[in-house]
């Protein structure tokens, strides 16, 4: 029995190892965790377009013309408890909503920007 608890243990050493230096975040790497907030299939062209200024919903929908209006209101709701847009509510009748970058996701907009022109180099290669 001692053979099997200390062989137990081993493994458990060993995956915390592999795990590497993130492991206490619950992150293998820095690029799980900007991925696990920006990693939607609409938030970097949501990000994107919010970069240019503030957006109503209307706007990004037309924007954003792939997305249902269902996913585009998930995605910015994940946007904003992730404290990257600030959405403002403006009680009129119809009601209007404006979306923009907070100052953490402004943060992005030197990435999204690479993002771009690397998507721009590689269109340009075709």
């Amino acid at each position: 029995m001692k053979s099997l608890r200390l062989g137990m243990k081993k493994t458990k050493e060993i995956s915390a190892k592999r795990r590497g230096k993130f492991s206490r975040t619950g992150y293998t790497s820095p690029i799980d965790a900007t991925l696990e907030v920006i990693g939607g299939k609409y938030k970097v062209a949501i990000l994107y377009h919010l970069c240019k200024g503030v957006q109503r919903f209307g706007e990004l929908r037309r924007l954003v013309p792939l997305a249902t209006q269902r996913m585009l209101t998930n995605q910015l709701r994940e946007l904003e408890s992730d404290k990257l847009i600030h959405r403002q509510v403006f009680a009129e009748v119809p009601p209007r909503v404006e979306y923009s970058l907070t100052a953490q996701g402004k943060t992005l907009v030197p990435v999204l920007q690479a993002l771009c022109n690397w998507g721009k180099l590689r269109i340009a290669s075709k």
